[in-house]
């Protein structure tokens, strides 16, 4: 897997520069993922794939976001898409998608996002329509990470025949199948490389490419998009955060440059210690949320939803603020230009996204019902 990972890494920042000047997509890091099997880190070994673990999706999420927080996230989205199929997905498609998947051919992109709805993911006004054996996509979406050079979609869409809006159905749809459009123009102030436009969608594809049962995403959300998203996330954000301060203390230790700081200043200790205590904080609640869900099926009681949750808000707010503490720590030349070789002014902007991917406001909301459903305070 290490050398796996170098060879991703190494290619990624060879182009790094590039794509966050130019807001470009990673494709020459995707291309390496292929080659190296890496897209298919979850598919099982009976399918030709890795047979990764959780573990090894955090662990490589993590080692990639030290190099790119864009990177880490699309490699953590397209995981978090390619366990929905491994669990879910039905025969004749499950094995034609592994095969696919294992041998690094297919690149997945999320739909869930919809105009209007804000971040209910349970829910989908866009109606997926039955013309006999067949299913009609029509489907826009505000934000589809990486659509633009994905091979397969997952899509979400009002059932058919549903009666309520949270009746979702999960379905697949090759790239192939559709005509896929993409608007608008990416240049956001962090995450560049992501690329998450706006898209139009619209094909038909065959009624067994639901993945589960229709009306039944709730299901595939709480056992696979939600845990994974939470762990992957994380991992990416903690990744950045520990990457750069890596860099800053390697600065810091470097003979050469040994001079431009006092080690013994009390201030720079302190911002130093506060750095990695918040790292090692999240680290914890990381480590502490993949066993949770390595060992437990069904997360739906409200102490484990708290926990998933508190590893989301706590990721985004603690590594942001572990890096903006290493900005102070290292002052303007290497914490605030772009230049520096922290990185620690691209770090910063990436990291501010984390608090807005799926927002901390509305998880406070969710959680504080759920601490009302949990009068004795357990933990998982």
């Amino acid at each position: 897997m290490a050398d796996r990972l170098r060879a991703v890494t190494r290619v990624a920042e060879e182009h790094l520069a590039r794509t966050e000047r130019e807001a470009l997509f990673p494709e020459h890091a995707l291309a390496e993922l292929r080659r190296t099997g890496l897209l298919g880190l979850l598919v099982p070994t009976a399918d030709g794939g890795l047979g990764g673990t959780l573990a090894d999706l955090v662990d490589v999420t993590l080692a990639l976001g030290r190099t790119d927080m864009s990177l880490a996230m699309i490699f953590a989205m397209h995981c978090q898409q390619s366990e929905a199929l491994v669990r879910y997905a039905r025969p004749p498609l499950r094995e034609k998608l592994m095969a696919r998947l294992a041998a690094g051919e297919l690149y997945l992109a999320s739909v869930t996002t919809e105009t209007g709805k804000g971040g209910h993911l349970f829910k989908s006004y866009a109606p997926l329509r039955e013309s006999g054996e067949r299913l009609e996509i029509d489907r826009t979406a505000p934000i589809v990470t990486g659509g633009t050079h994905a091979d397969g979609f997952l899509i979400t869409m009002r059932s058919p025949h549903a009666t309520a809006d949270h009746q979702v159905s999960l379905v697949y749809a090759d790239r192939a199948q559709l005509t896929v459009t993409a608007s608008g123009r990416w240049d956001p102030m962090g995450m560049r490389a992501s690329q998450s436009l706006p898209m139009k969608l619209t094909g038909d594809v065959p009624g067994d490419q639901v993945i589960g049962e229709h009306g039944a995403f709730h299901r595939i959300a709480q056992s696979v998009f939600g845990p994974l998203a939470h762990l992957g996330w994380s991992a990416a954000w903690l990744g950045t955060a520990s990457g750069a301060m890596s860099r800053v203390v390697r600065l810091l230790r470097d003979p050469a440059g040994r001079g431009r700081f006092d080690l013994g200043s009390e201030l720079l200790l302190t911002r130093l210690s506060r750095a990695r205590q918040r790292l090692d904080t999240v680290h914890a609640l990381l480590r502490r949320t993949q066993d949770l869900v390595e060992r437990q099926a069904d997360l739906s009681a409200p102490s484990s939803q708290l926990l998933l949750n508190a590893l989301k808000i706590t990721a985004a707010e603690e590594c942001h603020a572990a890096v903006d503490d290493l900005v102070d720590a290292v002052g303007l030349r290497h914490g605030y230009l772009k230049d520096s070789p922290t990185g620690l002014e691209k770090a910063l902007r990436d990291l501010r996204s984390a608090a807005l991917n799926y927002g901390n406001d509305r998880l406070h909301l969710a959680d504080g019902q759920l601490c009302l459903l949990d009068p004795d305070v357990t933990f998982r």
